[in-house]
């Protein structure tokens, strides 16, 4: 038995969510998303809450009943509070800024890296090693700010690169005279 998909997920205030053949639409105040849904699990949605329950009793029902729980209660967050991350930016002369639907990032590189914003995100810079990255959509979130930061892993020797703010970086000694 799953301890997470067991517990159904309340709907908030403001959000609204149906059911149409195989999707799962959630429209709330930060906007709308829609999620595929499998033949696996039964998905209903009554009093205020969306119940994920396995429709059989096969090995992947039960191994897939959390996740798409975990999935539904993603959607329904996203839309009515969204997510963000944050990324800090260490090094002489590494910055970034937001021009347009563009983030160029100065990383020590011969030439200016530019990063196209995809569309539904919002990237801003409050100073040259900061970026905050928002959206609905938590896969996507995690995916651009995963793709940002791989332009320059932080390295354990000087520190030097992009992390996710609250990321513990293990330095290294080097060498000793």
């Amino acid at each position: 038995m799953s301890r997470i998909g067991k517990r159904p997920v309340a709907i908030p205030d403001g959000v609204t969510a149906e059911i149409n053949g195989s999707e799962l639409s959630v429209k709330g105040a930060k906007g709308t998303l829609t999620m595929t849904l499998i033949d696996d699990i039964s998905y209903k949605v009554e009093d205020g809450e969306i119940v994920v329950k396995p429709a059989n009793d096969t090995k992947r029902a039960r191994s897939y009943w959390g996740m798409q729980r975990t999935f539904v209660a993603n959607l329904v967050e996203g839309v009515s509070e969204g997510y963000s991350k944050v990324l800090e930016i260490t090094g002489v002369g590494y910055r970034a800024q937001v021009q347009g639907k563009t983030l160029k990032l100065q990383l020590g590189f011969s030439h200016d890296v530019d990063y196209a914003i995809p569309e539904g995100i919002d990237i801003k810079t409050p100073d040259q090693t900061t970026i905050e990255i928002s959206g609905i959509d938590k896969q996507q979130v995690g995916q651009v700010a995963a793709e940002i930061r791989a332009w320059r892993k932080p390295e354990p020797y000087k520190g030097k690169g992009i992390k996710y703010r609250g990321e513990y970086v293990f330095r290294k000694e080097g060498k000793k005279k």
